[in-house]
């Protein structure tokens, strides 16, 4: 379903309808600056990478509801103009959706966004929505979607069937941008395995479920994978395309709240094509199927000292199958880290995470998020992420250099 065909078939639900139609507008607009605190290590004398980014972003939302409720759409589009990387300054409708319900069932059609997992560190199997990278380096920000998404909500559990009719691309950072490998990514040669290449039609199936204490979720995914192989061409020896594989991923996520306890756990199990395989062996780019997990826990401490605040400990150990430490990242590693709930008019709240790769000793990195309100419409944001490695056959090395802190302020309407 293309964007025009779904905006003719919102429109034509409006107008057909004789029931009042609700309508709600809210979203942000922000100003971000990111400054960079050493040169870039691919720096030459035609590239110069970055020392610090600014530029605007905004997200408004547009909610339409009528039939009381029977009917949702929901219109979300993303924009951004960055100072320094045209491959920044990007565009994208995170959702442009129409929802409707019955008692046991749920449909959205459209551009959407899921969410799957569970963990603080990775999200092993949030597979449906692809990677929108330039907006941040740590996976959380995703692109909008198209699918066809059907709810079945039984007493013994909610099962979710999607239809994924288009792919996204991933994003990557431009030539003069940070994040970026020692090679140049060129997106406007990306390859693919199925002969439809984007147009291939995407499946995935998911069943979640409540036991008590446990929160409960499996899944299963066949089509384009989101995490494109980066290949080179003998040719062009300084560039690499993106390669989309096809792929099976079978998912399991689980969380028990015990108490002050959160107890959470990913895993997943990947295979590719054996034809695949046998072709990047040839190459001399070895692939395979492999198995990851990750899983730790958060243990909160209500009030303490007779303060107002919540703080949370986490703990996290990242497995992944693949030993080869220059390509996998989180295959033998464990991450340490506090949340803290400050409970002011403010809504001020900070994430500190440290994680350590347990086969190089000198790789590791650190996070800051810290977010706070300035008055009733402004939220300031301070991020900081420093990535740091010795180990130059570690994949991290790579950005080494592209530590940096950032300062956030987002107009909410």
């Amino acid at each position: 379903m293309n964007k025009r065909t779904l905006l003719a078939t919102c429109s034509l639900l409006l107008a057909q309808t004789g029931q009042a139609v609700e309508f709600e507008a809210s979203g942000y607009v922000g100003f971000e600056w990111r400054e960079y605190l050493e040169e870039g290590q691919f720096d030459t004398d035609s590239v110069t990478q970055a020392d610090r980014q600014y530029g605007v972003v905004a997200e408004p939302e547009f909610v339409w509801s009528l039939a009381e409720g029977e009917h949702t759409i929901v219109f979300k589009p993303f924009g951004r103009v960055d100072s320094a990387d045209p491959e920044r300054t990007h565009g994208d409708i995170r959702e442009l959706s129409w929802l409707t319900y019955g008692d046991d069932w749920e449909l959205t059609a459209g551009i959407s966004k899921v969410y799957w997992g569970v963990t603080e560190s990775q999200h092993l199997v949030d597979v449906v929505n692809q990677t929108d990278f330039v907006e941040s380096p740590d996976g959380e920000d995703k692109l909008g979607q198209p699918m066809v998404k059907l709810s079945l909500i039984r007493d013994w559990g909610t099962v979710d069937g999607f239809v994924l009719p288009g792919f996204r691309e991933r994003t990557f950072s431009g030539e003069d941008g940070r994040f970026r490998p020692a090679l140049v990514i060129d997106t406007d040669n990306a390859q693919y395995e199925a002969g439809e290449e984007e147009s291939h039609v995407d499946y995935a199936l998911r069943w979640s479920h409540t036991l008590e204490d446990y929160d409960v979720g499996l899944s299963w995914f066949n089509g384009t994978s989101r995490d494109p192989l980066l290949t080179f061409d003998p040719s062009e020896p300084t560039i690499l395309s993106p390669y989309y594989a096809q792929i099976n991923q079978f998912g399991a996520d689980i969380q028990a709240t015990i108490d002050s306890w959160l107890w959470k756990f990913e895993a997943i199990y990947r295979s590719y094509n054996e034809s695949l395989i046998e072709e990047f062996d040839q190459l001399g780019q070895p692939i395979e199927d492999y198995s990851a997990a990750t899983g730790g826990f958060e243990y909160t401490y209500y009030s303490p000292f007779d303060t107002n605040w919540d703080i949370g400990v986490l703990t996290e150990y990242q497995y992944d199958s693949r030993e080869d430490k220059r390509l996998v990242i989180g295959q033998n590693d464990v991450f340490m880290g506090s949340r803290i709930e400050f409970n002011d008019a403010a809504s001020s709240a900070l994430l500190v995470g440290f994680t350590q790769d347990l086969d190089s000793s000198g790789t590791q990195s650190v996070i800051m998020e810290l977010s706070t309100r300035l008055g009733d419409s402004v939220k300031f944001n301070v991020d900081m992420f420093l990535p740091m490695s010795e180990d130059e056959t570690n994949i991290s090395s790579q950005f080494k250099r592209d530590d940096y802190v950032q300062l956030g302020f987002n107009y909410y309407y």
